[in-house]
């Protein structure tokens, strides 16, 4: 009711923590006198009320935020306000944050051209596990068997989650087990999240799609590289970036031309099928993929 807003403004409290990383009041789970005074009341006010007059369209809502000029700023802060306003809560640039666990895998799908956005609803996907790992369930016991074809690249949303035995990829970059509510998760950089990005199979196999793709699509290693950029940074590349990225890639033709037996073992990874063409090629711009794949650009939200 009209004399009622604590609904709505709870609700837009948590949506605007999904697009700028801190809500206006950031204990999200307790918006009231025991939890923070919003940073800016007025703004939640506003959007309450403009949430409630709009029919409670959330549609309507995430269109104002991702549209104005606060959410479009640059994230770099600006140098005189790194002691004024340290965490950015007075919203004088964006911020930046590491993707939540599941869009890390849908993120690396999209870029290699694989995740399935057809696929509305339906039973849930099960991605690559490593053997064994429900060893210790039982009353039953149970068997995890990966989704096959299509199934294995539908996005994070869909995928089989096993209280307490949370797939690792998810488990790695901070994904709750949902053994209770979480409303805010924590953000952690460890190294397992490295080795997860470089070596899960559902990585790999992004990897060498994404290989595919460039192969496929560009002639020259510098159009190849190019590619590279646009379509999992969103940007142009650097003169040293080149420069590195094309050592590293004489290196790995080197190996594989060298090493056939590698380079159609690395291209057998995943359920899809190996691509045709020169094996050695492909392993090589695979093992740059997984590279570009791997770093802090691209699971981090600028």
């Amino acid at each position: 009711s009209p004399e009622n807003p604590i609904t709505a403004r709870a609700v837009m409290n948590r949506l605007w923590q999904q697009y700028f990383g801190t809500a206006l009041s950031a204990v999200v789970d307790d918006l009231g006198s025991q939890g923070e005074l919003p940073s800016h009341p007025e703004l939640l006010d506003w959007l309450a009320g403009e949430f409630r007059r709009s029919g409670w369209d959330l549609r309507h809502m995430i269109r104002l935020i991702v549209t104005s000029a606060t959410y479009r700023q640059s994230s770099s802060l600006r140098p005189e306000l790194r002691d004024r306003d340290p965490v950015n809560r007075l919203l004088a640039s964006q911020n930046p944050r590491r993707l939540e666990a599941e869009f890390v895998r849908d993120n690396a799908l999209f870029i290699a051209g694989a995740l399935d956005l057809r696929a509305i609803g339906g039973p849930s996907a099960k991605p690559y596990q490593p053997a064994g790992y429900y060893a210790a369930l039982q009353f039953p016991d149970r068997t995890y068997v990966a989704s096959t074809d299509d199934e294995q690249w539908r996005r994070g949303v869909y995928v089989h989650w096993q209280r307490t035995f949370l797939h690792p990829m998810l488990a790695n970059f901070d994904a709750p087990s949902r053994d209770e509510c979480a409303a805010q998760r924590t953000v952690s950089n460890t190294p397992q999240q490295a080795l997860t990005l470089l070596n899960d199979p559902t990585f790999v196999e992004a990897a060498r799609l994404f290989a595919a793709r460039l192969v496929n699509t560009a002639a020259t290693d510098a159009a190849r590289l190019r590619l590279t950029f646009h379509l999992a940074l969103a940007r142009e590349p650097k003169a040293d970036e080149v420069a590195s990225l094309q050592t590293f890639l004489a290196g790995q033709r080197e190996h594989y031309r060298a090493n056939p037996g590698d380079a159609e073992k690395l291209l057998k990874v995943g359920f899809s099928p190996a691509p045709a063409g020169d094996s050695a090629e492909l392993a090589a711009w695979t093992s740059l993929c997984r590279v570009v794949l791997n770093s802090q650009e691209v699971i981090t939200r600028y």
